[in-house]
């Protein structure tokens, strides 16, 4: 299966099958002039799947060059970044070459960036290896590290030349990082899509038991949701784009108050942010009750928390989390609300006082 991005120039395809790791080489060989290919990825996903993607680019004559980083979401910061671009540099890679990111969404963040940057900006291919990369991260082209005051606020839009997804990777996924990447799933069906989320309710236990067919249809569904919104609104100017946020803002606060650490994964703190975001808008008036009920049920039957004790203590940390969000305009910060699953909008009206308040009860 193959799901366009239609961005003009900047359009690229998303190819999804299982096996598809094994063609790799046939779709990076067209997009790069370098015989030699660097391939970013972490220790873990070296160990696992390394070995394949250097025989599949062997095959179109490629030779994959290895630049392994430590695995985790530590990883996203400036002295990475530093270290991998000086390394591209010294191997000569040039803006017609391309650079393969082969890992989760915390590789492909790193590496989208640091080809932004390279030489103004060098081809990168995307082969994601998690549920989450698969379904959201790896497709829009948002790259970026972290900073110290937040998740993603040093970046730059910076779209693949292909993305590459075999849903048989996901074989080798611990539980938890596979409950993770539902989470940002059940987040594309809770934005738009009512219907994908009665689907969800019932195949959701079967694609998290490693069903191929439900991984296809979820990872296909997702990305077409999200391809059709990037090609609506690439660089989040209006509303559009902006929907891909939903439970966000709660959950990138979440992860700073956890120090960017495995305490709490990206897809955990998605999770909990949707359920905190639906309990709010039902709390606002915005949402059936019985909505944001069945969201936190589904979620806890997946094995995801839903709830933000045991990783905030109070709510101040947590606001002033958010008042560094990337997306503050004149001060204010926007939240994704619902009127009820599969419509969500954009609320730019929202007191941080209303959400402070909100908070310490949850946390209460």
């Amino acid at each position: 299966m193959i799901v366009p991005v239609a961005l003009g120039a900047r359009s690229y395809d998303v190819h999804i099958a299982p096996g598809a790791l094994a063609d790799a080489g046939r779709i990076v060989a067209p997009l790069t002039r370098s015989r030699t290919v660097s391939v970013i990825t972490d220790s873990t996903v070296a160990r696992l799947h390394l070995p394949a993607l250097t025989a599949a680019l062997a095959t179109a004559g490629l030779m994959a060059q290895p630049l392994i980083v430590p695995p985790g979401e530590g990883q996203k910061t400036w002295r990475t970044l530093e270290s991998v671009v000086e390394t591209l540099l010294a191997r000569g890679v040039e803006r017609g070459d391309a650079v393969i990111a082969l890992g989760g969404g915390v590789v492909g963040d790193l590496t989208g960036f640091a080809c932004a940057i390279l030489r103004r900006g060098c081809r990168f291919v995307q082969v994601p290896t998690t549920l989450l990369a698969q379904v959201d991260s790896s497709v829009g082209g948002k790259t970026a590290i972290n900073a110290a005051a937040g998740k993603n606020l040093v970046g730059a839009f910076h779209q693949p030349a292909a993305v590459v997804i075999d849903p048989d990777l996901l074989a080798t996924l611990p539980p938890r990082e596979l409950r993770a990447g539902y989470a940002e799933v059940v987040k594309t069906a809770l934005l738009g899509d009512a219907a994908f989320f009665d689907w969800l309710e019932a195949n959701g236990t079967a694609l998290l038991a490693g069903d191929t067919a439900a991984s296809i249809h979820a990872i296909a569904t997702s990305v077409a949701a999200k391809a059709a919104i990037v090609a609506a609104d690439e660089r989040e100017t209006g509303d559009v784009r902006a929907l891909l946020n939903l439970g966000h803002t709660f959950g990138h606060a979440l992860e700073a108050e956890a120090g960017f650490s495995d305490r709490l994964l990206h897809g955990e703190a998605v999770a909990i942010g949707c359920a905190l975001a639906f309990r709010f808008s039902a709390q606002r008036g915005l949402c059936p009750a019985e909505d944001a009920a069945r969201v936190a049920a589904h979620l806890g039957t997946a094995g995801l928390p839903t709830s933000p004790r045991g990783i905030a203590a109070a709510a101040a940390p947590l606001i002033a989390h958010m008042r560094q969000d990337k997306k503050v305009t004149a001060g204010t910060v926007p939240f994704i609300l619902a009127r009820g699953i599969g419509d969500a909008f954009v609320a730019r009206d929202v007191a941080l006082a209303d959400v402070e308040a909100f908070l310490d009860a949850e946390l209460a």
